[in-house]
């Protein structure tokens, strides 16, 4: 999504205010992703079933941070400029959710689930935490692209399917299912924003990593 400017050259608020709207959306989708992998107990199943996040974000065209940040030697300046926004509405979206959450039967093991997910995380080293953010946007960067230029609607949705199940599988780090966790798990301490941070930069990295070889390696002629 490009923002409109005034003749000023200003962003005119409501175009801040619907990318806003779309990222907290898309914050809330992630987030019901997060919630059904932490009420089941089957890790593939789980991860099978947090699908419903990206597909939700995809089909309805909502934005995503970890998504949108593929695309920026796609798009103008203005583009990156929104990127803080559409993290931010990410990180209110997940805490809506969290919070509808909250007031239900499944709040007490939700919460446990979740603070044992996020021990981990504020455990790690920041390293390792980076590299995890790299390397999931990797797999986010092959299930978007895979869902926007795939011709064939099976395939779409495989691409999709197939990007997510593999990043949760594999132990990556997603910073917007993070902030569901962290949000979930009542976690947030000065740590856990700071290892935010961290996969949030290792997000944005193999995000731009992937598509800017890709660039410079164009397709094969078959």
């Amino acid at each position: 999504m490009k923002w409109k400017k005034e003749a000023s050259g200003n962003i005119r608020f409501p175009d801040i205010l619907t990318l806003f709207t779309g990222a907290v959306l898309a914050g809330i989708s992630i987030g019901l992703g997060g919630l059904v992998f932490l009420s089941v107990d089957q890790k593939v199943l789980g991860a099978a079933l947090f699908t419903i996040g990206l597909f939700t974000v995809c089909t309805l065209g909502l934005n995503l941070f970890t998504g949108k940040v593929c695309y920026v030697f796609e798009n103008g300046p203005d583009y990156v400029l929104g990127l803080p926004v559409i993290w931010a509405g990410n990180l209110t979206g997940t805490g809506l959710t969290a919070l509808f959450a909250s007031f239900t039967r499944n709040s007490p093991a939700l919460t446990q689930k979740a603070a044992s997910l996020c021990q981990v995380k504020t455990e790690d080293s920041l390293s390792s935490l980076f590299f995890l953010g790299l390397l999931c946007n990797i797999f986010i960067y092959i299930a978007v692209e895979g869902y926007k230029n795939i011709p064939h609607e099976t395939g779409k949705y495989l691409a999709v399917i197939f990007g997510v199940m593999v990043f949760i599988l594999s132990g990556t780090e997603h910073c917007v299912a993070d902030m569901f966790y962290f949000w979930m798990g009542k976690a947030w301490s000065p740590r856990a924003v700071f290892c935010i941070l961290i996969i949030t930069l290792g997000n944005i990295t193999g995000g731009i990593l992937f598509p800017l070889l890709r660039r410079v390696c164009p397709r094969q002629s078959r």
